[in-house]
């Protein structure tokens, strides 16, 4: 049997880890091992090396993933798509693990319909893959979102400043609203909050009123433009008021414990899958439990809302 491994999509501390335990777990079962590199652009470009043990030596503790990743909208088509089954058919390769976020199950769930044996593995800072409780990578940049707030916090406390704090996410929120809890920042404004302007610049200028001598405010991207609305708190409140921007590089560093040990454990999992025969299915994670459901299956699981909202309320 022949496995093969890709990373796609945007890359997550940890995915080193998973792509480690996939090859090693691998080659303990006597598999041969083929690494994908950049994505689903390199399966079209029929970029696949065979790997062994030693090809991910020394990556558990890395960030980023050594593969290379790229985002290719052309995969969508039918005939681009046929190029990556060529090459797969080619090496005779009987599965491919794909570790990324929902764009990268979509790929693998296409190439299931196309005859390939899919597995997936949510690999995002996002969290926003409904299935697993936890992603790749989400706790290794909440680590580092709350570094940083953590640091904003000391000048804008120094400067009696008020600070609006962007944070990752796409159209997911818990990014900004486990960093919100995690630093204690007065007000986190997400798609799952909802954003009510009045409400905001009244609490502020309350806050300010009382003599409080900073405020954090986190806003999860695409809900408003935080230049604008630190312009408006400065404004309306008297608040001296900075917008900050994290972008990229919450993606990198280190990967936190928790990201290695999921990762290795989901690496093996989805090998194990490969290897009893059961293909087509997203790898997931709820507490220490890990299971699998089929790729479609997971696409569709709806996302709920974390509690940690409502300890927001109560403690902010």
């Amino acid at each position: 049997m022949k496995i093969a491994v890709l990373t796609s999509g945007g890359d997550a501390p940890g995915m080193n880890a998973a792509v480690r335990a996939v090859v090693r777990t691998a080659i303990h079962y006597g598999i041969e091992a083929y690494a994908v590199m950049n994505g689903y652009k390199g399966l079209v470009d029929g970029d696949i090396r065979k790997f062994e043990r030693n090809d991910v030596g020394m990556i558990l503790n890395r960030g980023g993933t050594i593969l290379g990743s790229a985002r290719l909208e052309e995969f969508k088509q039918l005939e681009v798509r046929q190029k990556a089954v060529d090459h797969l058919k080619a090496l005779s390769i009987d599965a491919l693990v794909t570790i990324g976020g929902d764009g990268t199950y979509r790929g693998a769930a296409d190439l299931c319909d196309m005859g390939v044996n899919c597995m997936g593995i949510p690999g995002t800072i996002d969290n926003d893959i409904a299935s697993t409780e936890y992603t790749i990578g989400f706790f290794t940049a909440l680590n580092t979102a709350i570094d940083c707030i953590d640091k904003l916090r000391d000048t804008s406390f120094s400067h009696q400043r008020c600070t609006v704090v962007e944070l990752m996410g796409r159209h997911c929120g818990d990014l900004s609203i486990f960093a919100g809890v995690a630093s204690g920042s007065e007000i986190v404004i997400t798609e799952e909050t909802g954003f009510h302007r009045e409400d905001v610049l009244d609490k502020i200028r309350k806050a300010k009123q009382m003599k409080k001598r900073h405020m954090i405010v986190v806003v999860a991207e695409h809900m408003l433009d935080v230049f604008a609305l630190a312009q408006e708190i400065e404004d309306y409140t008297g608040y001296e008021t900075r917008a900050t921007v994290l972008g990229y590089v919450q993606r990198g560093g280190t990967p936190a414990a928790y990201d290695r040990i999921l990762a290795s454990k989901m690496g093996t999992y989805a090998v194990e899958l490969v290897r009893d025969g059961a293909f087509g299915h997203a790898v997931c994670a709820r507490g220490i439990e890990i299971f699998s459901m089929p790729l479609r299956e997971a696409l569709a699981v709806k996302r709920k809302r974390t509690d940690l909202y409502e300890y927001l309320e109560k403690i902010s």
